[in-house]
């Protein structure tokens, strides 16, 4: 994509823009305070030539679901189920006697783990089965806490860990402690058929033969079965909002977690590595953040690489919500990363 230098008007005016240039086919965003969304909307359709994209239509949320698990493990911690040195192989005994083992719940959620990145897994471990075998062979890691390196199966464990924790399976305590307590009513893993009608499409995948709609993108956690701690929630604009104006609130007043929880959650703690990293937050003190040039550097949030993200200004007491399908039907192109800046830019001031 290249910078025409044009002035958009407003937030839907860019949002426009971007679907013309093909970054995406739809997109929706909402951005407002503790008490609820100050403007938003959706441009596009559900895919290339598909339906007009509504409020409620679902898009997969890919990476925007480690945060989202990491409250729920935080919930556990107040809980006492488990702590942040609680070790991979204390909460799975199938990884005793292995590197990773060692690993701390700390490390993995701040991505110092050490454990390496966007692996392909689902090529060499086609079942859940396998897929574990696969995280217990991975390579030793790097030296722990050194460095930042973002891992997805660092967050494959921690919802394996939570898992373990708790006794219930992944998507119930989602449930439980994140759609429940604030009223989400379309933030799940694997829709039900009847819910994959309102799905957004992303890519059209040569692993499956088809382009993706309701089904989660990451092959990953295809294999885990679609629920997984480092993607595999799909959300409506609407719900994200919700969420949004929640974690505001949670800022100052017990609602997902204790506030002082959520302190402890959102503060960087890779201060002098190359990111800032909160316990699966990504923090916007970081040059190039996707948050924007104009948000505090206390703003903390995540982004999917289907073209998703959610941030929250504690300094400003406000939320961001962009979703996008920047993966249909190819994930080639950055053009979101332009789009993403330029949006956090234009709603702060908005």
């Amino acid at each position: 994509m290249t910078h025409s230098g044009h002035a958009h008007v407003s937030v839907e005016d860019l949002l426009e823009w971007g679907r013309a240039e093909g970054v995406y086919s739809a997109a929706a965003w909402s951005v407002g305070t503790a008490t609820g969304e100050t403007s938003g909307g959706v441009v596009g359709t559900r895919s290339w030539g598909g339906e007009p994209v509504t409020r409620t239509d679902l898009f997969d949320l890919a990476s925007v679901t480690k945060p989202l698990v990491g409250v729920v493990v935080m919930a556990l911690l107040e809980r006492g189920a488990l702590a942040l040195d609680s070790t991979v192989a204390e909460l799975l005994p199938d990884f005793q006697a292995r590197a990773t083992g060692e690993l701390t719940l700390r490390d993995l959620m701040l991505h110092t783990s050490g454990l390496p990145g966007r692996v392909p897994m689902y090529r060499t471990y086609p079942t859940r089965d396998a897929m574990v075998e696969g995280l217990r062979a991975l390579p030793p890691p790097a030296r722990p806490g050194d460095a930042v390196q973002y891992s997805s199966p660092g967050l494959m464990l921690v919802g394996m860990m939570a898992e373990a924790a708790s006794g219930a399976p992944l998507d119930t305590l989602v449930e439980e402690f994140l759609t429940r307590p604030t009223g989400l009513t379309s933030t799940l893993f694997t829709p039900a058929p009847h819910d994959r009608a309102r799905a957004v499409a992303t890519e059209d995948c040569a692993w499956r033969g088809t382009v993706v709609a309701g089904e989660v993108h990451d092959e990953n956690a295809v294999v885990l079965g679609g629920v997984a701690g480092h993607a595999g929630l799909f959300s409506t604009v609407d719900d994200l909002a919700t969420l949004g104006a929640a974690l505001v609130r949670n800022l100052t007043e017990p609602l997902l977690l204790h506030p002082i929880t959520l302190a402890a959650m959102i503060e960087n703690r890779t201060a002098g590595m190359a990111e800032g990293r909160g316990l699966t937050w990504q923090t916007a003190d970081t040059p190039g953040s996707p948050a924007g040039d104009l948000v505090s550097r206390r703003t903390f949030g995540h982004t999917g690489f289907t073209g998703t993200s959610l941030y929250v200004d504690p300094d400003h007491q406000r939320y961001y919500v962009l979703l996008t399908n920047r993966v249909h039907p190819s994930r080639e192109g950055d053009g979101i990363r332009r789009i993403r800046r330029a949006f956090h830019n234009m709603a702060a001031v908005g």
